[in-house]
């Protein structure tokens, strides 16, 4: 095979059609990435290399080096990741916090996790690891050697049923209260005994429901960091698991340390940038700089014809990029001077010079391998999975780019950027980054183009789904939560008993409860719940409880009693804290009747809500 001919700054010629451009299949949906919209991302590619990236004068830096691990290691990083390090650590911590989290998972997480374990186990040649059914006893049988499917499969067993139940829904109902791998698993066994094909090669995009959940939806953010350390490590174990059933074998790449810059605007870590950010800001969670690049975007009008699409001038844009680096946070830099066009192509910049790319060289090869999954109901899954794995500067990063793309796709009949347009735009410079087109073939980057773009629309397409907590999980989480206080109040209910035997003897009879036990006992049994709002000192407001109160009707009552407070209803959020949730900020549709069943040891308070930024709170610059 003859290969392409490779230019002095390492960049692959592409083979050429007669329009210019590589070739690529043509699909005839009318939703599909055609011909048309292919040309529109070789051109950006184009654009990216003749901007002067890479070449002699530019300010030489690392690019990204990827590794995949040793053998075993992967297993043993994975595991780390999903806190499970003490199935092959005897030193790792928390043993009894991996308990917490072993029985809570499904059939199929469980054998993701047994898979990993057994691949190590099997491979260790130097110490001996014990045999995975010596760790996973059931409670209370200390000879008993039982698997840990077998530990899990009473857990297990019901869940299973009802994802075979659920089969038969059509694709447009995304169903979040069961696991995606669980519902995968129905999927494939139906197959078996079905003619139906398994790969839909029509990339046209449903119009997917959200089903509403009475007990509120959960979205990135709403989470305490303690609740969200075990989603990620749920949602870790989850994702693998979904892959595993569909034979797809994800081989998780790591990122070799580099020299990266410590300072500045373009080409700083995102982490570094939001440190210096939070500085002058605190609570920032988007990089200013981004921040006001959208802005200005938008402050010039999204009715530009070809926004994003035609690039600003290269001499300008570096001229501008030069400026900024030395002027923005002195806040001498002249935004009225700033051409629209070359706004765009600095906010493209920005992502591209990132120094790790913004979906990560750890989750990159996820998203890539979602398109691999039989049906789009597990596709929009498994890339709901992978957006709640990412670190939380990438996800908030990515969440302000999704929206603001949205945004300029909302003006498509005076701007002409349609979903495909902005999609087949934007992914070359979300997916490659530093180094990257360098080391892969050109079949590889052929592929890539099609795919990176798709998984770009659904990004935007779905993002008031992707950044939703399955109730799955959220309901894993509580069980973990409760698993555990189980074994903390264990020890506390040893301490208290000895005192109470000494205390009883001295105690009158007719002593009963602490009156502010007695208050949270009756109060839901009388029929309302009592909120409390300590930023506003507002010690307990009684609400009365009925079947269609919702959160929103109790920050309403709450305002309506607090005349004095100047704030809006959506600078506020009623939490759920306790009980089975360490804290909760509830979505306005949650129905409070169901949800205290759900958790009816919760205490409920109304706080001032973190908001994320918005174009129209963007900080001054001094």
């Amino acid at each position: 095979m003859e290969h392409p001919p490779i230019h002095i700054d390492g960049t692959v010629s592409r083979p050429k059609n007669a329009s210019g451009k590589p070739p690529h299949h043509c699909c005839n949906s009318r939703d599909s990435l055609d011909e048309l919209f292919m040309d529109e991302y070789w051109t950006e590619v184009e654009n990216i290399t003749l901007s002067g990236e890479g070449k002699g004068d530019a300010e030489p830096q690392d690019v990204v080096q990827l590794k995949l691990p040793d053998e075993g290691e992967q297993e043993k990083a994975w595991l780390t990741e999903a806190g499970l390090a003490p199935l092959f650590d005897e030193s790792a911590s928390d043993p009894e916090d991996m308990m917490g989290l072993l029985f809570t998972l499904t059939r199929t997480q469980a054998a993701a996790v047994e898979k990993r374990f057994e691949t190590i186990r099997k491979r260790s040649k130097q110490h001996h690891i014990p045999d995975v059914r010596d760790i996973f006893k059931l409670p209370g049988t200390l000879e008993s050697k039982v698997s840990l499917p077998h530990v899990l499969l009473t857990r297990t067993n019901l869940v299973l049923e009802l994802s075979h139940q659920s089969v038969s829904e059509p694709e447009t109902d995304i169903n979040l209260e069961l696991s995606f791998s669980d519902q995968a698993l129905s999927y494939k066994e139906d197959s078996k005994t079905s003619s139906e094909a398994l790969t839909d090669t029509d990339d046209t995009l449903p119009n997917f429901k959200l089903s509403r959940d009475k007990t509120g939806l959960t979205k990135m953010g709403d989470l305490s960091p303690q609740d969200m350390k075990k989603v990620h490590r749920l949602v870790l174990i989850e994702m693998t698991a979904l892959f595993d059933t569909a034979g797809i074998d994800l081989k998780a790449h790591k990122a070799v340390k580099l020299k990266v810059k410590e300072s500045g605007l373009f080409g700083v870590p995102l982490a570094t940038l939001l440190e210096q950010d939070q500085r002058r800001q605190p609570g920032t969670k988007v990089p200013i700089i981004l921040q006001r690049l959208i802005f200005h975007i938008e402050e010039e009008g999204l009715d530009t014809e070809w926004l994003l699409r035609i690039p600003g001038s290269a001499t300008r844009v570096k001229a501008v990029h030069v400026e900024l680096e030395g002027k923005f946070y002195e806040g001498l830099f002249s935004w009225e001077s700033l051409k629209q066009h070359d706004a765009a192509s600095l906010l493209k910049l920005f992502i591209r010079e990132l120094p790790h790319p913004l979906l990560t060289v750890e989750y990159l090869i996820a998203f890539m391998a979602v398109l691999k999954l039989p049906t789009k109901t597990q596709q929009l899954q498994a890339l709901n999975l992978v957006v709640l794995l990412l670190p939380e500067s990438s996800r908030d990063v990515l969440k302000a780019l999704m929206e603001f793309l949205q945004r300029v796709i909302d003006h498509k009949e005076q701007n002409k950027m349609t979903l495909n347009n902005v999609a087949v735009v934007m992914a070359p410079n979300i997916f490659m980054f530093k180094g990257f087109r360098n080391k892969i073939s050109m079949q590889q980057e052929l592929s890539m183009a099609t795919e990176t773009a798709n998984i770009v629309r659904l990004l935007i397409r779905y993002q008031n789904l992707l950044w939703t907590i399955p109730k799955f999980i959220m309901n894993q989480v509580r069980k973990q939560n409760t698993e555990n206080q189980k074994k903390i109040s264990k020890e506390r209910a040893m301490r208290k008993l000895l005192k109470k035997i000494a205390y009883d003897r001295e105690k009158p009879e007719k002593q009963k409860k602490p009156p502010s036990e007695v208050r949270a006992a009756d109060s839901s049994s009388q029929g309302f719940i009592r909120v409390q709002a300590p930023q506003f000192s507002k010690v307990s407001m009684a609400v009365q409880l009925t079947e269609e109160l919702q959160a929103f009707d109790v920050l309403s009552h709450f305002l309506s009693q607090k005349s004095s407070v100047s704030v809006k209803r959506e600078d506020l959020c009623l939490y759920e804290i306790g009980g089975n949730i360490k804290e909760r900020c509830l979505d306005e549709d949650t129905y409070m009747k169901d949800l205290l069943e759900l958790n009816p040891s919760a205490k409920w308070v109304i706080k001032w809500v973190i908001q994320r930024w918005d174009t129209h709170t963007l900080p001054a610059m001094s």
